[in-house]
């Protein structure tokens, strides 16, 4: 049952159009929806809305559902709405009442909101780490070629020479600078 069901049918090209491939993208979040119930619970159990003893319940509930997610065994069923409530039925399935408490003090658009913040995070990490294999080849190519002639041109007229390695480094320059705006990005 969708949470904003009010016992009337809707127009299914309307709810089509709202929800759109919401379900796929929740997919892509469902690992970061997790890591930020798991830092959630444990800051409901210092505020007093979970025990000491449902905190350890909650969090191994939690990352035996990260597991799932990881290894490819979690999927959102068709009467669930998002991935939020998915991970609350679970948890609700598996320990009882204490499983609804996971969204106690927090809205679904600060869920979100996180879940979208820290899957971009992690992108920003993966594109560097993919960025830097090149980013050595470009300095390496640099080094390698910093005594070979290139020549200059500007306006289609001859200009002050450089080198190959000169014009490998400024390539290599180039990434630095766009790794520069992911941190900022990541930030």
């Amino acid at each position: 049952m969708k949470l904003w069901h009010k016992d009337k049918t809707s127009l299914k090209q309307v709810e089509e159009f709202t929800v759109g491939n919401d379900r796929e993208m929740d997919l892509y979040l469902a690992a970061f929806d997790v890591l930020g119930s798991l830092a959630h619970v444990q800051m409901l159990q210092t505020i007093g809305l979970i025990t000491k003893n449902e905190l350890p319940r909650l969090q191994t509930e939690l990352k035996k559902i990260y597991n799932e997610i990881e290894e490819g065994n979690f999927n959102l069923q068709d009467d669930v709405e998002d991935i939020h409530s998915q991970i609350e039925l679970l948890l609700t399935q598996r320990l009882g009442d204490v499983g609804k408490r996971i969204h106690s003090a927090r809205s679904r658009n600060d869920q979100v909101l996180l879940d979208i913040k820290l899957f971009l995070r992690n992108e920003i990490e993966q594109l560097v780490k993919s960025i830097r294999p090149f980013f050595d080849l470009l300095q390496s190519q640099s080094e390698r070629y910093q005594e070979y002639s290139l020549p200059g041109y500007t306006h289609l007229q001859l200009a002050m020479p450089s080198s190959f390695g000169l014009w490998f480094g400024a390539y290599a320059e180039s990434l630095v600078d766009d790794v520069i705006t992911l941190k900022a990005g990541y930030d």
